[in-house]
This record gives C-alpha cells, sequence and structure tokens, in this order.
C-alpha cells in the first residue's frame, strides 16, 4: 500500500530532529486516522518519542477538590452552571490529605494535582497546598489546575510549595465558554515569569474542529514553552451542548498524539507528552504520560470520579508497562522501575486504588 511522498519526506525529516511546519501538521492531520499515513505517523512519533525520553513514563495524579456550578460555563464540562447536576461540595482537609498519601506513599509518582472550578478560593487553596506539603514526600511535585491567575499568585503558590500550573487556552475559547482567550494567556506568561512548570494540552478535541485550529493551538503551546503537552478527546457527556456533535475516537487522538509529539520536537522545555484520557493507543503513539484521578472531574458525572472512569495507580501502571514502559521519571532526574508484583487482580476496591469512604 502506497504511502505519501510528502508525508515520508516529512516524517524523514522529523527523524533527523526537524520540527515540522504547521502546514506539514495540518497536512498529517487531513489525512483519515485509519490511513496508511496515519499509521506511519503514529509510528514514527512512538519511536521519536522513546528516543527522546528514553523510553521512560510519567505517572501522574489528580484531586479535584471542589465542586460548583461554574461561571465558565463550558458547553463540555460537567461543572457548567447552565446544566450541571452535580452537587456543591469542597473537600475537607482530611479526605484531600488521604487521597494525597493513597496517590504518594508508592513513591512512584511525579506530580500531584489539585484542581479547583475556574472560580476559587486563594487562600483557601494556599492552605490546601501547605497542609499536604507537610505530610507527602518533598520529592514529588505539587500543580495546580485552576483559573485564571496573576504573577503575584503565582509567586505566592510557588512559596507555598506549588511547583507547577496546569493551564490552556483551549480550543474555542470564549466562544464554547465565557472565558477570554486574552485571560487565559496572561495567566500561562504569569506561570512562565514566576518559574512554575508549565503543563498544557490540546483540548477538548471533537469533531468539528479543524486541523488548523488543533494545529494553531498545539504550536502556540510550544512557543510559550511548555514542560509537558498533550491531546484529550472531548466527552460528550449526556446533558452537555457539544454533545450532539459526538466524540473523537481514540485513533484519531492517537494521531493528534503524534502531530503533538513531531510539533514538540525543538522545544527544549518539554519533557513528557500526556494523553486524557489514559489508553493504549495514545501511549504507542508518541504519548509517555497519564493521569490517575480522584474527587471531582469535569468528564464525568459523578463526584468521586475514582469510584467511576477515573483511573487509579495500579490501573495505570498496568497500561504502560502493557504499552512497553518500564520505568518511570521522577523529579530531580531520578527514576524508579515499574514491579510486575505491583500489579495485583482487581478485588471491588475503588478503580482509584484510594479507598476513602463515601
Amino acid at each position: 500500500m502506497k504511502v505519501s511522498q510528502q508525508v515520508r519526506n516529512i516524517l524523514q525529516a522529523a527523524a533527523s530532529g526537524i520540527r515540522p511546519s504547521r502546514e506539514d501538521c495540518i497536512l498529517l492531520l487531513d489525512f483519515p486516522e485509519f490511513s496508511p499515513e496515519s499509521a506511519l505517523l503514529r509510528a514514527t512519533a512512538d519511536a521519536l518519542s522513546r528516543a527522546r525520553f528514553y523510553n521512560h513514563a510519567m505517572l501522574l495524579a489528580q484531586i479535584g477538590i471542589e465542586i460548583a456550578p461554574c461561571l465558565a460555563d463550558c458547553q463540555f464540562c460537567s461543572f457548567a452552571e447552565s446544566y450541571t447536576d452535580l452537587p456543591s461540595h469542597t473537600m475537607e482537609l482530611d479526605e484531600i490529605l488521604l487521597h494525597s498519601k493513597n496517590l504518594t506513599e508508592h513513591g512512584n509518582l511525579h506530580s500531584l494535582f489539585l484542581m479547583t472550578m475556574h472560580t476559587f478560593d486563594f487562600e483557601h487553596l494556599l492552605q490546601v497546598v501547605q497542609h499536604i506539603r507537610k505530610h507527602i514526600s518533598p520529592q514529588v511535585h505539587v500543580v495546580v489546575n485552576i483559573g485564571d491567575f496573576n504573577l503575584a499568585q503565582a509567586e505566592e503558590l510557588r512559596a507555598a510549595g506549588v511547583n507547577g500550573a496546569y493551564h490552556v487556552r483551549r480550543l474555542r475559547e470564549g466562544i464554547d465558554n465565557t472565558l477570554q482567550p486574552t485571560a487565559r494567556l496572561r495567566t500561562v506568561e504569569a506561570i512562565r515569569s514566576a518559574r512554575l512548570d508549565w503543563y498544557t494540552c490540546c483540548e477538548p478535541i471533537g469533531p468539528e474542529h479543524n486541523p488548523t485550529e488543533i494545529v494553531d493551538q498545539i504550536f502556540e503551546s510550544y512557543d510559550f514553552g511548555c514542560f509537558q503537552n498533550a491531546a484529550m478527546r472531548r466527552v460528550a457527556l449526556p446533558k452537555s451542548p457539544l454533545a450532539a456533535n459526538g466524540q473523537i475516537s481514540e485513533l484519531r487522538l492517537a494521531q493528534i498524539v503524534s502531530v503533538v509529539t513531531l510539533a514538540g520536537l525543538e522545544c527544549k522545555e518539554l519533557k513528557s507528552i500526556a494523553v486524557h484520557e489514559p489508553n493504549a493507543l495514545g501511549l504507542v503513539s508518541g504519548a509517555n504520560c497519564i493521569y490517575a484521578e480522584a474527587g471531582a472531574n469535569p468528564r464525568d458525572t459523578r463526584s468521586k470520579t475514582e469510584q467511576s472512569r477515573g483511573l487509579g495507580l495500579l490501573d495505570c501502571e498496568e497500561l504502560l508497562l502493557e504499552c512497553g514502559f518500564s520505568t518511570l521519571m521522577l523529579p530531580d532526574q531520578k527514576y524508579v522501575t515499574i514491579s510486575a508484583r505491583d500489579i495485583v487482580p482487581h478485588s471491588g476496591t475503588s478503580p482509584s486504588g484510594n479507598q476513602p469512604s463515601d
């Protein structure tokens, strides 16, 4: 079966370390996900990513510490104020700490994420960070996934023990929600100026998003210099206005992960590439990072995602092993081996591996 010579040329140049141009990446996404061109793209991205990161994976975990009808009203999120059914709830410090200990005690986690709504209590967040910092290993990085904030707040977060922040100018920001794209980018600038690691993602990808807007968002991330990039498909939540558009396949997501991988070849800050939600196709197409999840989840209709669609640490380790990764990256250039004896059969516990009571 013939593969486009133009695609062959792009991928051969990438194998030599040359980043594809915007136009090249748009072309790579113009092919159907089941095409031979896409298959060759995914194989090339996988090989280059494993060589770049020495076949090391990165395991992260996120705790959604609060739920509320969110003023951002993202038309793809389970917290959107116009249609959410989730009850408002703020985790008690003891429950946050229990999740934190369960997720970090095995010594295999690179970063622990704390997620709030777009509008959040900044002082309370600082208290949460300071509290868990007293009880978890200083080796584990703490990362926030919160609404927009300024440079002074970024520096306060860093002083409290935060190492990084996840922030995105999403696809069709300001159209599919009430947020301002310029405000999102100002927060990214604050993150970078405060010398926090910046985690970002091409998201939330739906069938209506065309290759040009996807590629523009990917290249914007690299223009700012990100610690981690990723791709995430939108979940068709039953009551969300965008559910009628459906969702892309994991194979299409893997194709986009591959373009994220190749577009980042010249980004020196890049330390990992993630796929959301965790899946094997993404992990053999350039991604080397996945997330365990607990608490609130914007892609879930249940308030405790560890009892629903969120994966736990053991599930994530098993998936990484199945995809050929046996070593996990930790902060400060340390590494740990995933041990097969740690992978145990499911025994009726929640999918997250965490067991706080209802």
